[in-house]
């Protein structure tokens, strides 16, 4: 009899600290999905939305960027267009790079995005999960 109420409160005392770290667990999950509640699009989607819109109309919707890229005339390039280039027609080329913003798969997001502007147009959106 003796052995069968320490066996019991033994199995009790098992059951309250097994079931404490997943409540804390779950907690910090909440926490952290609640933290990460930013929008994602999907693919057709986010090129719907944002192909040839403004630097302004995607900065308001989607934010700074995570980092900023310009462009700039690779060495030789009159050599391989065998002509001289247009000094006096320049581009401003900058690219966003923006990180987990568009779906692929249901849980899964593509790491960078870039968007490429050409004198302050959305002209390529490139999706990529390498860098």
């Amino acid at each position: 009899m003796h052995l069968n109420k320490i066996l019991a409160a033994v199995c009790a005392a098992s059951f309250i600290l097994m079931a404490a770290p997943i409540s804390s667990v779950a907690a910090e999950k909440a926490v952290k999905s609640s933290a990460k509640s930013e929008k994602t699009y999907g693919e057709e989607e986010f090129l719907t939305l944002f192909s040839h819109k403004t630097r302004k109309q995607i900065s308001d919707v989607l934010g700074k960027p995570v980092r900023i890229g310009q462009a700039s005339k690779p060495t030789g390039a009159e050599s391989t267009l065998g002509r001289p280039l247009d000094k006096d027609k320049g581009a401003n080329v900058e690219m966003w790079y923006y990180e987990n913003k568009v779906r692929y798969a249901p849980k899964r997001t593509y790491k960078t995005v870039e968007l490429t502007f050409v004198n302050d147009r959305c002209l390529n959106i490139t999706y990529f999960n390498t860098k």
